[in-house]
């Protein structure tokens, strides 16, 4: 389970970034920012990465989280980087990695009660 915490961490500490680095920012400055752009998705990878690394115990345990779909998000940015959809990397980044942060957060607690992240 501890491994399961370092990652589960991670995904909090790559969620955390994503939002300073969005700060305030709107659409339209994000698509036209490479530099944001490229951070924000960089971050992405890595909630890919550490989500594919939490054991299938915990991802059975936690179904409600779309485990498979935050890997694929992940591959398809590695692998198929010329075809991002920013828009849905904007989407992602501002309304489901929020969501996801509470939910991995919730995890986190119930692994270890009387933690905070």
């Amino acid at each position: 389970m501890q491994r399961d915490e370092l990652y589960l961490a991670d995904i909090v500490e790559a969620a955390d970034a994503i939002t300073r680095f969005l700060g305030d920012a709107k659409e339209q400055v994000f698509a036209g920012n490479d530099l944001l752009r490229s951070a924000v998705l960089q971050k992405l990878i890595v909630i890919g990465e550490a989500a594919g690394r939490v054991s299938g115990d915990l991802r059975k345990q936690y179904a409600e989280i779309p485990w498979i779909d935050i890997i694929a998000f992940r591959n398809i940015a590695v692998h198929a980087y010329f075809s991002v959809n920013w828009p849905i990397v904007w989407t992602t980044a501002t309304e489901e990695v929020p969501a996801l942060r509470a939910q991995v957060v919730q995890i986190i607690e119930d692994i270890n009660p009387g933690d905070e992240q």
